[in-house]
């Protein structure tokens, strides 16, 4: 709830000033419970954020590691060096599991406009110490929030991908731009496996998505997702000789009503959008009506897609 960049802070929710004293905050939290009650007319979704907000800054020690930003920092951070150009998603060292196949790095294109972009708000001349600065970031506008954010959700899906094992492939960031260059026409990620190929919309809006007349929709959802992906598939299709089994869009656990929607055919493509944490159970038993592959035909579908794919 509050560990998206697009997220009201706790502060903002029980509507005071980060530097209030501990008995004005608690006195705010108590007035805000009262507002917010549903035995009292208020708004029960609210009434729940105001819980969640005091467990995160109602004690000494708690609001101290919210205040210090934990959860859009380094940590946060794609893992990659010169000596490893390719992403490879963490793990603990006495981890040997096999990983899935990983291409490209996971919010990488979104990670560098980010910072570009930070770095023109702030200003010239102006030294940017720690351009993941919770502080920093609530400021910032919400194009640049929204940036930070669909990276986030970026690496979050390459790190579930990952743990699906080595009978999987996955290409982050794919360029799907056909004419020209342009590095935001570009596909999220795209799997293949026993179950299919897909092309994978990691998304964040900051709030609930709906879905009508095969679309999503919501107030912080721009413009047409899932449109906009079946036609970046066409491109990439078109270029490498392959047919995509399905589309899937990925939402925070939050912010969808159900955790797998399936939609049927849209464009004649299957389409289903999920919840974060039910992703890889979609991909490990495909979406209704992709077509699963055998063990001939995704070395041909990986050849392919590895000789023709660009990355933004």
């Amino acid at each position: 709830m509050f560990d998206s960049p697009l997220s009201a802070s706790a502060y903002d929710v029980l509507a005071v000033d980060p530097a209030v004293d501990d008995e004005t905050l608690r006195r705010a939290y108590r007035l805000r419970l009262r507002e917010t009650h549903p035995d009292t007319g208020g708004d029960a979704a609210l009434f729940i954020q105001v819980q969640r907000a005091w467990e995160l800054v109602g004690t000494a020690d708690a609001r101290a590691a919210y205040d210090r930003g934990h959860g859009f920092g380094a940590a946060s951070a794609p893992s990659f060096s010169p000596e490893t150009p390719t992403w490879r998603p963490p793990r603990a060292p006495a981890d040997t599991r096999p990983r899935a196949r990983s291409h490209g790095q996971p919010g990488g294109w979104r990670r560098e406009r980010y910072l570009d972009l930070m770095r023109e708000w702030v200003g010239r001349g102006v030294e940017l110490e720690d351009p993941y600065d919770p502080a920093l970031v609530r400021r910032a506008p919400r194009h640049l929030r929204r940036m930070l954010a669909d990276a986030l959700a970026e690496e979050a899906t390459a790190r579930i991908v990952a743990d699906l094992g080595m009978g999987y492939t996955v290409w982050h960031d794919v360029l799907a731009a056909g004419r020209g260059d342009d590095s935001d026409a570009k596909i999220d990620h795209i799997v293949l496996g026993p179950s299919g190929l897909y092309a994978i919309l990691s998304e964040d809006f900051g709030g609930p998505a709906r879905i009508r007349r095969s679309e999503l929709v919501g107030d912080g959802v721009p413009g047409s997702p899932i449109a906009d992906l079946l036609s970046r598939m066409r491109v990439v299709a078109r270029a490498a000789g392959v047919r995509f089994g399905g589309a899937i869009v990925v939402l925070p656990d939050d912010d969808v009503l159900h955790p797998i929607d399936e939609l049927g055919r849209v464009r004649g493509t299957a389409v289903a959008v999920v919840s974060r944490s039910a992703l890889s159970t979609v991909l490990r038993r495909g979406v209704a009506g992709a077509r699963s592959m055998g063990g001939n035909e995704v070395f041909d579908v990986r050849t392919r897609l590895q000789q023709t794919v660009r990355f933004a």
